[in-house]
């Protein structure tokens, strides 16, 4: 089924609710009119009813609320046959279980895995070859300009460095990163075809399980094998939850370090002053990711959770059996969290770790230390090696993919001196 959406999406549809774009074409619009809906927004995914949270302070609370859980049996959308899988995002909800899909107890223990798979000193040990593979994809951005001096910096170094790093975590020989690559952005294409996209989750099931046999019959140093031999907290997870974890970790891993550089580069490229103040020293390159997050995040709109009761937020009430949707971008741009000039990119604002752009609760991000790691290598060493780098097209030219969960560009075209 293709997105039936290629013209500009309504505000409104006469139902009250705010058309979240698939197209993506006016994301700081949607962004406003979100805010501006109040603490929870009526929306429209493609056709599904389900409300969102847009304040900080409210989505701190719920995301922490034991009435929203992550079961789609809990959906009653779902329970009477409104969203099938037909539906183009149903794949970012019903993914298989993983600690992405399930909540208490068992949330706990799958998690638990991970985190033992996933430790600061495991992510400290790969920071010399994560190092390693930013500078041979720098060497990669100088080879591959064209004749007018031009290079795509999302294809040749903000796509490809945080594959190469998830892919050494799992164990995924180099040869395979392509191929995902392709996958993954298939996957979260709204022109991609329904049909295409099951069969993408298909595929993909199969190259995890076949992973994940080959590990356990050879284990490796690698986050597979560890998922897969982690010991403590209970029950050994199943094959079928190392396969979603994995499948999971790898959709949500690369794609938010992808969208943090680049988001962060375009933010500085577009305001010098603040560009001038991290090469001058004045401030670290750490305030220019937490600033990023909260300004122009890599998650626009999570999916989603369900209410087992109906929840009082201010004025509205979710009612039992309906979707939340949490709206990162509207969050991290909340005045009330960050002041009236929410709107503006300040690496200097006191606010600016005081974010959410990675969760909160129990799910939240197990890969956020690895993207701020990635990024926190990526960011200096780029500006280090090419200080003189600009936008190669006027700023407004840049486009949005039309994936309506992750703030990510088609392309980056940058000139490097």
């Amino acid at each position: 089924m293709n997105c039936p959406h290629t013209a500009a999406a309504p505000a409104d549809r006469g139902t009250g609710a705010i058309v979240i774009d698939p197209m993506v074409q006016d994301l700081d619009g949607e962004t406003a009119r979100l805010r501006d809906a109040g603490v929870l927004a009526r929306i429209d995914l493609l056709g599904v009813p389900a409300w969102t949270v847009t304040r900080h302070a409210e989505a701190r609370q719920l995301l922490v609320d034991q009435r929203l859980v992550k079961d789609i049996e809990a959906w009653e959308a779902w329970r009477v046959g409104v969203v099938t899988r037909a539906w183009p995002l149903i794949g970012m909800i019903d993914a298989g279980r993983s600690m992405f899909t399930v909540d208490g107890a068992e949330h706990r223990r799958l998690r638990t895995k991970t985190s033992q798979a996933l430790t600061p000193r495991r992510l400290e040990a790969i920071r010399p070859a994560i190092e390693d593979f930013t500078g041979e994809l720098l060497d990669d951005l100088e080879a591959g300009r064209d004749e007018n001096g031009v290079v795509d910096l999302k294809a040749v170094f903000a796509q490809p460095l945080p594959m190469k790093v998830v892919g050494m975590l799992m164990g995924v020989d180099e040869s395979q990163h392509a191929m995902l690559t392709r996958k993954y952005k298939a996957f979260f294409s709204m022109l991609t075809p329904q049909d295409e996209r099951l069969a993408l989750l298909a595929e993909l099931d199969v190259f995890y399980t076949d992973l994940v046999r080959e590990k356990t019959a050879r284990p490796t140093d690698d986050l597979t094998s560890a998922l897969i031999l982690a010991e403590e907290g209970g029950e050994p997870l199943t094959e079928e939850e190392v396969v979603g974890n994995l499948k999971a970790m790898v959709a949500a891993g690369h794609e938010t370090t992808i969208g943090l550089v680049l988001n962060a580069v375009r933010a500085l490229l577009s305001h010098p002053a603040q560009l001038r103040k991290v090469l001058d020293g004045e401030a670290g390159w750490d305030a220019v990711i937490e600033e990023t997050l909260r300004w122009d995040t890599p998650t626009t709109h999570l999916l989603m959770r369900f209410a087992t009761e109906d929840i009082a937020v201010g004025d509205d009430v979710i009612r039992k059996g309906e979707g939340l949707v949490v709206s990162y971008r509207s969050i991290g741009r909340d005045i009330q969290q960050h002041g009236p000039d929410a709107d503006a990119f300040d690496i200097t604002r006191p606010t600016r770790n005081r974010h959410m752009t990675f969760g909160h609760g129990p799910h939240i991000c197990p890969g956020a230390a690895l993207s701020r790691i990635e990024a926190g290598i990526a960011l200096p060493a780029l500006f280090g090696r090419f200080p003189g780098l600009r936008l190669a097209v006027p700023d407004e030219e840049i486009t949005r993919l039309p994936v309506m969960t992750q703030n990510d560009m088609a392309a980056f075209p940058v000139l490097l001196d």
